[in-house]
């Protein structure tokens, strides 16, 4: 009898090596897409793609850096037994359009956040926020305690670290930050794959680089990923929201920030002890065997976690 292989946390697994299709199957294709013209103080004229499924009470899903609403595929249809659900392409990923000359701070990609909300009308929804699309998730409730019921985040950054100040440096010497987006468009596809960690890597696929890497392919898309990397991680931004939430006796509204217990190569588990120090009215959830993506590392513990919390 063969012994079941377990998986190696961590281990990047070789492009090469990939299987076209995902090896554990999703739903993510059959769920109605869709092409929303909307307007934008901030983006102007755009349009947004976004996927949805389910009824009852709205539920928003904000993917984080260089990922798409294709990051939810493991939790929507569950989810969407519960709640209407909607997962976005934000502005300048995936399927969406890329403003050109636009910026992407977290607290400017909060008040978009706003303005789909009032496109589709689910102002007043609970959100989750996977990565950096927490943080204009936490923006966004910071400035209009009415734009959400409840706020989940999962493994978002908050906390400044070395690594961001770096990037930053480096993204401030003329022609580094248009010599990067030309690097990322030369091989799309495995700079995608190189860069979305799992605990199990074996769920990784052509289907899923293929995804993330088809927006970086072009001119507009590689230079629209490295203004969200500089934009969303600017270390300032990330003191001040944290300075902001220091000085809170409690969030606008009921939160909860779920973490991993394994190191996580982009952000550190210990995030969330920081969070509990400086805001003890969050609420806090750790699961283990995941890396930075829990949505897909471990869908039904982020489903029962996310629907006990926002049917509480």
């Amino acid at each position: 009898m063969a012994t079941a292989v377990q998986p190696t946390p961590f281990r990047q697994m070789r492009f090469r090596d990939l299987p076209a299709e995902p090896t554990r199957p999703h739903s993510f294709y059959r769920l109605p897409a869709v092409d929303l013209p909307m307007d934008s103080a901030r983006y102007g004229r755009m349009r947004i793609r976004y996927r949805s499924t389910g009824t009852g009470p709205p539920l928003l899903l904000v993917h984080g850096l260089m990922t798409t609403s294709y990051s939810w595929r493991y939790v929507m249809a569950e989810l969407g037994e519960h709640f209407r659900v909607v997962a976005v392409d934000l502005p300048g990923c995936g399927r969406s359009d890329s403003p050109a000359g636009a910026t992407f701070r977290s607290a400017e990609i909060g008040e978009w956040l706003g303005e789909f909300q009032r496109a589709l009308g689910i102002e007043g929804c609970a959100a989750v926020g996977n990565s950096l699309g927490g943080l204009p998730v936490l923006h966004r409730a910071l400035a209009d305690a009415d734009s959400f019921r409840k706020v989940v985040i999962l493994h978002s950054p908050l906390l400044p670290e070395f690594k961001h100040r770096a990037l930053a440096a480096a993204l401030a010497v003329p022609g580094v930050a248009s010599g990067l987006a030309a690097y990322v468009r030369r091989r799309p596809y495995r700079w995608a794959h190189h860069r979305t960690h799992y605990f199990d890597e074996t769920v990784k696929s052509l289907e899923e680089a293929g995804e993330y890497g088809s927006a970086l392919a072009s001119a507009a898309g590689s230079l629209a990923f490295v203004q969200h990397l500089r934009d969303g991680l600017r270390p300032g931004d990330m003191s001040a929201l944290v300075g902001t939430l220091s000085d809170l006796d409690t969030f606008p509204v009921p939160l909860l920030a779920v973490y991993g217990t394994e190191p996580d190569p982009i952000v550190s588990p210990r995030v969330a002890d920081t969070l509990a120090a400086h805001l003890p009215s969050a609420q806090l959830a750790r699961i283990d065997r995941t890396s930075h993506f829990v949505q897909v590392d471990r869908p039904e513990a982020v489903i029962d976690t996310i629907v006990e919390f926002l049917q509480a």
